[in-house]
C-alpha cells in the first residue's frame, strides 16, 4: 500500500508541474492564477510522499512541515484563483490584508514548532510491517485547521453563489469545481478524524487540480452552445438563405421570408426574387460580400449582403448561404450623426471645425482663385439676451444665419464659429462691399411683438498666405474689427499691413520674453517717492526693457501685449523678485526705503499671487512692510470677495497695500469703503484735464481730507512743478512722485541720488 501511494503521489506531482507550466503559457488571463494554484498543490503532495516513503522520524517530520505549510500556500493561491475565476472582488483591502496576515502567522507558528512544540510531534506506528511516523496534533495544529478550513468554506460559498446566480451556460464550470472541492474536503476531513496512517485524501488534491486546469482553460459547454446557436439562427434579425450544392434553396428564416415576400414553403421563388431585388449574382463563386442600395429618395434602403460557402469533412463544397442585413436605419443614423457633427444644431450652418476643413479643401482645390474670409460678429449680443431672453437671442442668430445664406454665393462656404460669431469664405471677386454693408445699417430682427436693431460688423482678411491655418485667417479678420468696434456707421473693416505688422511685432516680442528675463534685459527702473520734506522714502519699481536689437523699450510698447496674452504674470513675478533682491541689498545702506510693485489683474488667473509674494519675500529675508503691493481698480472688478480676502491676508503678514489711479475709475469711492488699503495714489493727470481749476482743487482737497480721516496715506503721482508740490503739501498730501523730483532711474543712478540727498 505504501509503495502504491508513493508511486501515485510521485506521478501526481509530475502531472501537476506539467499542467502548471502549460497554464502559465496560456494566453488566457486566468492562466497565471491556475498555474500558481497547481504549483501550490505540489508541496502537500510531496510532503505526504515523504511521510509515506520514509521510515525515518526526522525525514517524516520534515514531510509534515512541507505538508502543513504547503496547505497555507494552497489556501492563498485558492483565494487568488477564486477571485480571478469568478470575477468577484475582495470586499475590502483591509480584509485581504487580514487574511494574508493570518496565513503568514500560521506559517510562522510552524517555523517555531521545533523550539516550542506547540503544533505537533510525530509517533511511530507500523503499517504493513514497516515503521510509519504519524502526526500527534497539538493546539497549534488546531489553529492551523481552523484557518485553512475557514478559508476553504469561504471559497465553497463563493462558488456555490456563482453556481446558483450565473446564467446556465456558465453554471456548469462553477458547479463541477465546487463538487470536486467538496469531495476533496470530505476525503481530507475523513483522514483527519479517522486517524488513518496514510493520507489518501491527497488524491483529491490532484483530481481537483486537474479539474481546475481543464475547466478554467479548455472547457466549453458545446452541447448547450450548439442548441443556443440553432435557436439564434432561427430568430436572427438578419435574413438567412441556405442553398444546397446545386444552388437550390433549402431553408430560409422568418426575416428572409418577410424580405422577399414568400410563404414558408415557396423555396423555388427565392432566387428569382433575390435577383430581381438585388440584381444578378452567383452562388458558385468564391465567398463575397457587398453593399447594395435599393430604391431612391425617401424610399431608399441599404443592405449588406454576404455569401459564404459550407465545406464538408473532405473540404468540398457542400452548401452555401446568404446573409442579408438591412442597414437602412444604421445608414440613416450615420448620415444624421454626420450631419449633426458637421452642422450647428441651432442655425444649420457648418460647425467651426467642419467649416475650417471645407475652406482648406477649397483653397487646395482652387489655388488660382483669390479668396477672402469674413468674420461676422454681433456687437453686444449679451445685451440682447439679457433684455429679451435667450429665446429671442437664438432667433437673432437664426435670422443672421439666414441672411448669410441669402448673401453668400454658390462658391462660398460659411458656418457658425462660436456663440454670436460666424465665418464666410468666398472668392474675392464675388464680395461686394455695398451689397454686404448696406443691409447691416438697418438690420432689425422682429419676433411676434418684439423687434430690436442689431449692430453687425464684418472683419475681412484677403487670403495672401493660403498655407496659414484657417483659424489664423479668421483671427486676422477678427482683428480688423478692433478698428470699428464701437462704430455704428462703418460695418466692414479690412485686415491691413499695419495690423499684420502689429501682430508680427506682438509675436516677436512675446517670443523674446523668456530670454529677456533670463539675461536680465528687462530691468526695474526706480522712480523716487518723497515725503513732505522732500526726503526720498521709497520708490516705485517700473519695468523697462533694454533690448539687444531694438534698444530701449518703454512699457507702453510691450506691457499691453503681455497683458493681452497673459505673459504679464511672468514679468510681474520677475519684478517682484528684482525688488526683493534690491531691498535685500539695501539692508545696510538704505534700510528704511521701501519699493512699490504692481499687481496686474491677469496675475490672479495665472498664479497664486499671495503665495508667490510671500515666498519671494521669505526667500530674500525682506521685511514685508518694505515691499508695497500696488493694485488698480480693475483688479477688483471680478471676484471681489476673494481679492479682498487676499489683500487682507497680505496686510496681516505686514505688507502695505496701495491703490493706484484713485479717482480715475467709476467706483473708487465705493471700493475704498470695502478695500483694505493703506495708501491711495492720486494721478495729477485727471485733474489737469479739467477746465475748472477751482473745482479740481476742491476735489483734490476733499480726497486728501477723506484719506486722512480714514487713516489712509495719500500719494500724488505726476507732480511736475514746484507749485503743484507746494499746493499738495498745503492740502495735506503725505507722499509725492513725479518728474519734479526725478524720472524713473536705473538702480545705480537711484542709489547715487539717495546718497547725494543724504
Amino acid at each position: 500500500m505504501r509503495y502504491t501511494f508513493t508511486v501515485l503521489y510521485a506521478l501526481m506531482t509530475v502531472a501537476l508541474l506539467i499542467c502548471a507550466r502549460y497554464a502559465k503559457q496560456s494566453r488566457k488571463s486566468i492562466g497565471r492564477s491556475v498555474s500558481l494554484l497547481l504549483l501550490a498543490l505540489v508541496p502537500p503532495v510531496i510532503g505526504n510522499l515523504i511521510i509515506i516513503a520514509s521510515g525515518n522520524q526526522a525525514i517524516s517530520t520534515i514531510g509534515c512541515y512541507i505538508y502543513f505549510i504547503g496547505m497555507d500556500f494552497v489556501m492563498f493561491s485558492l483565494l487568488r484563483f477564486t477571485f480571478d475565476y469568478t470575477k468577484i472582488s475582495w470586499p475590502s483591502q483591509s480584509l485581504r490584508i487580514a487574511v494574508l496576515s493570518i496565513l503568514g502567522l500560521d506559517i510562522l507558528q510552524f517555523l517555531v514548532n521545533p523550539f516550542f512544540h506547540q503544533a505537533f510531534t510525530t509517533e511511530m506506528i507500523l503499517v504493513d510491517g514497516f515503521p510509519y511516523y504519524r502526526m500527534i496534533p497539538y493546539f497549534g495544529q488546531t489553529i492551523h485547521r481552523i484557518v485553512d478550513y475557514g478559508i476553504f468554506f469561504a471559497v465553497l460559498l463563493i462558488f456555490f453563489y456563482c453556481s446558483v446566480h450565473v446564467p446556465r451556460i456558465y453554471a456548469e464550470r462553477y458547479s463541477v469545481i465546487l463538487t470536486s472541492m467538496i469531495l476533496t474536503g470530505l476525503l481530507e476531513s475523513y483522514y483527519i478524524f479517522s486517524r488513518r496512517p496514510i493520507d489518501t485524501g491527497i488524491t483529491g488534491f490532484g483530481l481537483f487540480g486537474f479539474l481546475v486546469y481543464y475547466f478554467a482553460l479548455y472547457y466549453r459547454p458545446r452541447r448547450l452552445l450548439d442548441q443556443m446557436l440553432a435557436n439564434m439562427a432561427s430568430e436572427m434579425t438578419e435574413a438567412l438563405f441556405f442553398f444546397d450544392s446545386a444552388s437550390r434553396c433549402i431553408w430560409v428564416n422568418r426575416p428572409a421570408r418577410q424580405l422577399i415576400g414568400i410563404d414558408e414553403d415557396q423555396f423555388d421563388l427565392v432566387l428569382p426574387k433575390l435577383k430581381k431585388m438585388f440584381g444578378d449574382f452567383s452562388l458558385q463563386e468564391d465567398d463575397w460580400d457587398r453593399k447594395q442600395t435599393v430604391g431612391s429618395g425617401e424610399e431608399q434602403s441599404f443592405y449588406a449582403i454576404k455569401k459564404q460557402t459550407v465545406l464538408d469533412d473532405h473540404g468540398k463544397r457542400a452548401a452555401a448561404f446568404l446573409s442579408i442585413r438591412n442597414e437602412t436605419a444604421e445608414q440613416r443614423a450615420i448620415q444624421q450623426e454626420k450631419y449633426n457633427a458637421t452642422h450647428d444644431t441651432l442655425t444649420g450652418l457648418y460647425t467651426r471645425e467642419y467649416l475650417y476643413e471645407q475652406i482648406a479643401r477649397r483653397l487646395k482645390a482652387d489655388p488660382d482663385t483669390d479668396y477672402l474670409v469674413v468674420f461676422v460678429d454681433i456687437s453686444d449680443f449679451k445685451i440682447v439676451n439679457d433684455i429679451f431672453g435667450n429665446e429671442f437671442g437664438d432667433h437673432v442668430l437664426c435670422k443672421l444665419a439666414d441672411w448669410i445664406r441669402q448673401e453668400a454665393t454658390a462658391r462660398s462656404v460659411y458656418g457658425r464659429l462660436a456663440g454670436d460669431t460666424f465665418g464666410v469664405c468666398m472668392p474675392k471677386e464675388e464680395f461686394n462691399m455695398e451689397r454686404w454693408g448696406e443691409p447691416l445699417s438697418h438690420f432689425v430682427v422682429s419676433s411676434e411683438n418684439r423687434e430690436h436693431p442689431v449692430l453687425i460688423h464684418l472683419g475681412v482678411y484677403e487670403i495672401t498666405e493660403p498655407e496659414l491655418e484657417i483659424s489664423v485667417m479668421f483671427d486676422r479678420a477678427r482683428l480688423a474689427l478692433t478698428t470699428i468696434k464701437d462704430e455704428y456707421q462703418r460695418h466692414i473693416a479690412y485686415y491691413d499691413d499695419e495690423m499684420r505688422s502689429k501682430v508680427l511685432w506682438n509675436q516677436f516680442i512675446s517670443a523674446q520674453l523668456p530670454e529677456a528675463l533670463a539675461k536680465r534685459q528687462i530691468r526695474p527702473y526706480l522712480q523716487p517717492i518723497v515725503d513732505v520734506s522732500g526726503k526720498i522714502v521709497g520708490a516705485e519699481a517700473l519695468v523697462r526693457w533694454i533690448h539687444p536689437t531694438e534698444g530701449f523699450l518703454s512699457p507702453g510698447v510691450f506691457i499691453p501685449v503681455f497683458e493681452k496674452n497673459g505673459m504679464i504674470a511672468e514679468v510681474d513675478k520677475y519684478m517682484w523678485r528684482s525688488a526683493c533682491e534690491i531691498l535685500a541689498g539695501w539692508k545696510e545702506t538704505n534700510p528704511d526705503l521701501f519699493i512699490s510693485v504692481n499687481i496686474s489683474p491677469k496675475d490672479f488667473y495665472f498664479m497664486d499671487v499671495e503665495a508667490e509674494i510671500k515666498n519671494v519675500v521669505k526667500e530674500f529675508g525682506v521685511d514685508p512692510s518694505r515691499l508695497r503691493v500696488e493694485i488698480t481698480e480693475t483688479v477688483m472688478m471680478t471676484d471681489l470677495e476673494n481679492r479682498i480676502r487676499i489683500l487682507n491676508e497680505l496686510k496681516d503678514d505686514g505688507f502695505l497695500v496701495e491703490m493706484d489711479d484713485f479717482g480715475s475709475g467709476y467706483s473708487s469711492l465705493n471700493m475704498l469703503k470695502d478695500m483694505p488699503v493703506d495708501v491711495i495714489k492720486i494721478d495729477m493727470m485727471f485733474l489737469n484735464k479739467s477746465k475748472n481749476d477751482e473745482k479740481a482743487r476742491r476735489i483734490l482737497h476733499n480726497i486728501l481730507s477723506l484719506s486722512a480721516d480714514l487713516g489712509i496715506i495719500s500719494l500724488t503721482e505726476g507732480v511736475e512743478q514746484l507749485k503743484q508740490y507746494e499746493m499738495l503739501t498745503d492740502m495735506g498730501c503725505k507722499l509725492f512722485q513725479g518728474y519734479y523730483f526725478a524720472k524713473p532711474l536705473p538702480l545705480a543712478d537711484f542709489e547715487k541720488l539717495c546718497s547725494e540727498a543724504a
